[in-house]
């Protein structure tokens, strides 16, 4: 009997170390910053998990002193559609670092996005989660540059 729980015990223990592991190879978590932000970003992953079809593309490229950004994006069309605006970052206590935006059609059109997303950034990758719906869950990449037939 003290075997046996002599054998759980170094497999509970060589289990944890292996999940230490895994989670240190990940990047640290980084300020949610307009600087921390700026580039271009691919989604990679959408609705907790899913992933987009083939030929479908979603980039989204921040801009840090003006605060914009711009999608380009086919999901649902066969033509591109390219949509603009403004991001603002907010810390909330409870979830930590919100991004929400608008878009518009000119100057005086604006419109709020549909959700505020809680942003978890890492150097290479980021996890927008929904505020009002934690199954909506979109991952980014971080890419060099958009496609060069987008730009």
């Amino acid at each position: 009997m003290r075997r046996y729980i002599t054998l759980l015990f170094a497999a509970l223990a060589l289990c944890c170390c292996t999940k230490n592991e895994e989670a240190e190879k990940l990047e640290p978590l980084i300020d949610v910053t307009p600087v921390n932000l700026a580039g271009v970003w691919m989604l990679t992953s959408y609705d907790n998990g899913a992933t987009l079809q083939q030929g479908d593309y979603v980039y989204i490229s921040f801009e840090r002193s003006e605060r914009t950004y711009t999608i380009y994006q086919n999901i649902g069309t066969m033509y591109s559609e390219i949509k603009s605006g403004h991001y603002f970052i907010e810390t909330d206590t409870m979830l930590g670092a919100v991004i929400r935006g608008n878009y518009g059609t000119d100057e005086y059109n604006y419109f709020d996005w549909s959700h505020r997303y809680i942003v978890e950034l890492r150097a290479s990758t980021m996890r927008w989660i929904a505020t009002d719906d934690k199954e909506n869950i979109s991952v980014y990449t971080r890419v060099e540059s958009l496609p060069e037939e987008l730009r």
